[in-house]
């Protein structure tokens, strides 16, 4: 790819590619490409959710794994334990087999259940009552607790109670603790995108010495050394080119794929890479002083600020916590008044374990898991349970425009000639000249002479000129294809004609291309970022939902305007410097405005993660991915509105689940405690029991109705 250069000349100002990167030099694969092979496997590492350990909330210190193996070793144990229960048995009406010992198998895998597969909800409740924050976690390890011991109370014949809940416990634990498994998978890992940007940087350097070269750790360097980056290598740390200049592609910074000349005096950054030629670079800053530091910072801060939002279960489950242990006391007191200490047991134990919700511990993680497998059919995946909450109440979905609204790659827009030469045989010539050369602007040349049907005749004597364009010979003609560089060089000037076409497409930010045949222009080509045909649906449906559609890029102000009044676009960032894209998504903020950001670039994980719903398109690079809550599969804009639809339709079923579940407690937990007792009305543990098992059948029933939700971005309307 030695002829990147030949298509970057075409801004008036040179050296201000950076922030006024135009459509057209771009090639999407170098945005994809680039950072995978370093970073693949820490990409695989950060998200493997078994193994993903949660580090605040109620999972501190818990994998998805411990969760999940729990959770099969406690099915298992549960399924004698249920079997031998007399209490369950006498529910179905067949008599569990008696032999000698069989009495104690309940009670001692029940045991074994709630010391192991209730561990977890044991630690997290007396973490909540430590903290005075009670939650899910205490409100199940009270009720496993009650049921344990008012079970060996049974088992033992303590009081002549009849509260044999071995079953009940063991089903609690099991249920609960796929509740947990499900939600923790759902969850994703935030830590991830740190490990992501850091890999982007090499393990080791070649630092020139005296007598040649070296090869050193990179955390060995420091300012001032000079280190040798051959073609094809990464920067192991910023610095200034001495020696040398070569196309470098900072797509994993920029998030712009087009590659970028850098020559004696120009900086370069740690993590981008010398695509065509070996550089000198003398080191400006190591380790923390670096750019890619810098990111690393803004991203952990901003994934900071994202995750203090609390799921709805855990205040439903702090409000049962009160209302269980209140109904508890007041049915203890008020039977024991009644002068019936026995009923008075009964009725508070009854109470305190039906209060323990199984609906409740499954209302919210099964419409997440059915939520999350859904949208992966159609492309979303989800790795953030709070992105799914939020994307209903978005006010704004901001875009980055190249490789989200766009193609990120260049197109053939229009061509100008003149006087004597066709249209076609203008556009066959320029097609030859570029045959030989990879760069994605002559690709898309050649694309287009073939796709009219164009017989492009044979070149000869290829030659790229570094910063200025192609040359090649045709049918014995010298002919040269390249912006103005070229022409200053040759010393002529477009003819007015000419000028007229040319100057309207620079005013569009378009790239232009003359072709020349010695000192005498033919015509000139215009090309720009295509625009995705799926981009016009996707703002439009968007907007029709009541949600305002912004875009954000580094390119020139011409450039974005285009794109932003060809897709009726609301609000338009643009020359918005790579550091700054998380400040506009803060500033959107500061308005009042809940902002979902839609990117793929390392420099957009900050703003990524700083959005309340960051979404990351497949194309992108790893460690965007591990920033947004959100990952695209595809390209297609339109499944952001898939996005929208779900969140919007499992809010409402995590609602109904919730009321109903909630409900049932509220309904179920005064008739346990006997309130309607005196009409003969008593609900008694074997019926508690039973009611809440049908209670937990209606939230998933319910849950299953999200599959009928259309998810497919092109069914979206």
């Amino acid at each position: 790819m030695k002829d990147h250069a030949h298509h970057h000349d075409h801004h008036p100002e040179p050296g201000h590619e950076a922030q006024h990167a135009t459509t057209a030099g771009r090639d999407h694969s170098t945005t994809t490409a680039a950072p995978a092979p370093v970073s693949h496997d820490h990409h695989e590492d950060a998200s493997d959710d078994d193994h993903v350990v949660h580090s605040h909330g109620k999972h501190a210190g818990h994998s998805t794994a411990m969760f999940k193996d729990r959770f099969w070793l406690t099915l298992a144990l549960s399924v004698p334990v249920v079997y031998f229960s007399p209490m369950f048995g006498h529910l179905l009406g067949y008599m569990p087999p008696v032999f000698p010992g069989s009495a104690w198998i309940p009670p001692v895998l029940g045991t074994v259940i709630f010391l192991y597969g209730g561990q977890p909800f044991l630690k997290g409740g007396l973490n909540e009552l430590k903290s005075r924050t009670p939650g899910m976690m205490l409100l199940i390890g009270m009720a496993i607790s009650v049921a344990f011991v008012a079970s060996w109370a049974t088992t033992l014949g303590i009081g002549n109670f009849d509260l044999d809940f071995w079953w009940e416990l063991a089903l609690l634990v099991a249920i609960m603790l796929l509740g947990h498994w499900l939600e923790m998978r759902a969850l994703g890992s935030a830590q991830g995108a740190l490990d992501a940007l850091a890999a982007l940087l090499p393990d080791e350097a070649e630092r020139i010495t005296e007598t040649g070269t070296e090869i050193v750790s990179v955390s060995e360097l420091k300012a001032g050394d000079t280190v040798l980056v051959r073609s094809g290598a990464r920067m192991p740390a910023d610095g200034t080119v001495v020696d040398g200049q070569a196309e470098f592609d900072e797509s994993m910074i920029t998030g712009e794929s087009k590659t970028v000349l850098r020559s004696p005096g120009d900086s370069v950054v740690a993590g981008t890479v010398a695509t065509d030629n070996t550089v000198r670079v003398q080191v400006t800053a190591v380790g923390d002083d670096t750019a890619l530091a810098g990111i690393q910072r803004l991203v952990a801060e901003a994934q900071a600020s994202s995750s203090k939002a609390q799921a709805l279960a855990d205040r439903a489950a702090a409000f049962l916590f009160y209302f269980a242990t209140g109904a508890g006391v007041i049915t203890f007191i008020a039977w024991t008044l009644l002068g019936s200490l026995p009923d008075a047991v009964t009725r508070t134990v009854t109470v305190l374990v039906i209060a323990c919700p199984h609906a409740l511990g499954l209302a919210i993680p099964l419409v997440i898991a059915i939520s999350t497998e859904q949208a992966a059919r159609a492309g979303v995946l989800i790795k953030n349970r709070m992105a799914l909450e939020r994307m209903r109440t978005v006010d704004v979905v901001l875009f980055d425009k190249t490789g989200t609204l766009t193609k990120g790659e260049p197109e053939l827009k229009d061509v100008a000639r003149v006087d004597g030469v066709s249209r076609e045989e203008l556009l066959a010539l320029a097609a030859a000249v570029e045959s030989d050369s990879e760069h994605p602007v002559a690709q898309a040349i050649v694309r287009a002479a073939r796709n009219q049907g164009l017989d492009i005749p044979r070149a000869s004597d290829f030659t790229s000129m570094t910063g200025r364009g192609v040359r090649a010979t045709v049918d014995g003609r010298t002919l040269q294809v390249g912006g103005p560089t070229l022409l200053r060089e040759l010393g002529i000037t477009e003819p007015g004609s000419l000028a007229a076409s040319t100057r309207a497409w620079m005013d569009r930010g378009a790239a232009v291309l003359h072709i020349v045949d010695r000192d005498r222009i033919l015509g000139a080509v215009s090309l720009e970022d295509a625009i995705r045909p799926e981009s016009r649906q996707a703002v439009a449906a968007l907007q029709r939902r009541g949600i305002k559609v912004a875009m954000i890029t580094g390119d020139a102000q011409q450039v974005a305007q285009a794109v932003g009044a060809e897709l009726k676009i609301d609000e338009i960032f643009a020359e918005v410097l790579p550091a700054d894209k998380d400040k506009k998504v803060a500033e959107l903020q500061s308005r009042g405005l809940r902002v979902a950001m839609v990117g793929d670039g390392v420099n957009d994980s900050p703003a990524l993660a700083r959005a309340e719903v960051g979404i990351a398109i497949g194309a992108g690079t790893d460690v965007a991915m591990e920033s947004a809550g959100v990952v695209l599969a595809g390209n297609d804009p339109r499944a952001v509105l898939s996005m929208v639809d779900l969140s919007r339709a499992s809010y409402q079923k995590m609602w109904q689940n919730l009321v109903w579940a909630t409900g049932y407690n509220i309904i179920a937990v005064p008739l346990a405690a006997g309130v309607l007792a005196f009409a003969g009305v008593v609900l008694s543990p074997a019926a508690g029991a039973v009611l809440m098992s049908v209670s937990t059948i209606v939230v998933a029933l319910n849950a299953q109705l999200l599959r009928r939700v259309k998810l497919n971005p092109s069914e979206v309307r």
